[in-house]
């Protein structure tokens, strides 16, 4: 059992640190009158995008939600549907909306104080990492209607997820009916977080079978020149498969599952080192902080940069030598002043995980029996 939930915890916190790491070394600001408007070296160097098909990891982030909840509502739900949802919810939108207020606030005071009319698209460049905040919560409200849906209709549940979400594509693209593709807002992340109520059913031959699947199906779509490369947006394409999603995501999520199940042997060996499994639990314990703070960290940094050392703010030229060799100092710099905003609203530490739950308990039909650790290791073997 212990490696299950360590693997999880693995999955996580890789995939925070993915995408902080992306934010504050990729990050390449031009300057407009309304404000910074972001692209990275996907807008400037073709062939890069492939990258995306690993580097973006929120369907692997939504899918271990899914895992994380599906046990802690079997496990919590003698408490009700609303007790549940306003203890997870309350945890996320209480610092969120705080940190939201905050920007809001200071920069509609320097705007209108200073003049400044390019306030707003720093302060909306800052904020906006919270959506993923937003979509999350909504789909902790759902946990006690997706556990229902997985116990009555099992699979069939994201088979007819990942159908709407095809259906979508045609209304958005063949019909011309563009407002449409934010239904998949809600319908692929869905997707993403019920397919971790059958993490536990998983082996390493589902895994390659599902690795396999996503990247054809990646592959299919993309090349068939309907769908954009890159898993994020990139300033110039005529479309993002993120802001809204697109079917696409449904591919990516099967060939990230299918890599992280064929991976799991390698990282939970490395996982047995005591210190791999105290940074792993050093990185989740400061989970929601860090990714709330960086964005800020990160015009901290920018800020400072411009100020202090005189340097530009933005800078919309293709990547040079010099600039891959600067990595490292943005990263750095964004993580010396991403640090003292964690420490100062997390003082009070996070109570403690209750051992167990990280573990996933989601299994056919909703049967619920657990099986001893040893015997759980040697059953997955033999399905392998």
């Amino acid at each position: 059992m212990r490696p299950r939930e360590e693997y999880l915890d693995w999955l996580r916190g890789a995939s925070l640190i993915v995408v902080v790491l992306w934010h504050w070394a990729f990050t390449i600001l031009r300057w407009t009158p309304d404000g910074p408007v972001p692209t990275s070296p996907l807008g400037f160097l073709s062939g890069l995008w492939i990258l995306t098909w690993l580097l973006q990891v929120l369907p692997v982030f939504f899918y271990v939600g899914g895992c994380v909840h599906s046990h802690s509502w079997d496990r919590d739900r003698e408490n009700g549907a609303w007790a549940y949802i306003w203890r997870h919810v309350r945890h996320l939108l209480v610092p969120s909306l705080a940190l939201l207020g905050t920007w809001v606030v200071l920069g509609s005071l320097a705007g209108a104080v200073f003049g400044l009319p390019w306030m707003r698209g720093v302060v909306l460049l800052v904020i906006s990492p919270l959506w993923f905040v937003g979509v999350y919560a909504v789909l902790i409200t759902l946990v006690p209607l997706s556990s229902w849906l997985h116990r009555r209709f099992d699979v069939l549940v994201p088979v007819w997820l990942g159908g709407v979400a095809m259906l979508v594509d045609v209304l958005r693209f063949r019909y011309d009916l563009p407002w449409i593709g934010w239904v998949n807002m809600l319908v692929v992340w869905w997707l993403a977080h019920q397919a971790g109520f059958f993490h536990e059913r998983l082996t390493r031959r589902t895994g390659w079978a599902l690795l396999s699947g996503g990247l054809f199906g990646l592959a299919g779509l993309v090349f068939s020149g309907l769908y954009p490369g890159s898993m994020v947006g990139v300033p110039g394409d005529r479309l993002s498969n993120v802001g809204p999603p697109t079917f696409v995501l449904v591919a990516l999520l099967a060939f990230q599952i299918g890599f992280a199940e064929v991976t799991r042997p390698h990282v939970e060996r490395l996982l047995r080192n005591d210190l791999a499994r105290r940074i792993v639990t050093a990185v989740n314990a400061f989970a929601l902080p860090l990714f709330l703070f960086h964005s800020t960290g990160m015009a901290l940094a920018r800020t400072f940069g411009y100020v202090v050392l005189a340097r530009q703010i933005s800078d919309d030229r293709a990547p040079d030598l010099m600039w891959w060799l600067q990595r490292p100092l943005a990263v750095l710099a964004s993580l010396v002043f991403t640090v003292p905003l964690i420490a100062l609203v997390g003082s009070r530490r996070r109570r403690p995980r209750p051992r167990g739950s990280s573990r996933c308990g989601a299994s056919s039909r909703g049967a619920r029996r657990r099986i001893p650790s040893s015997r759980a290791a040697g059953a997955r073997r033999v399905r392998a």
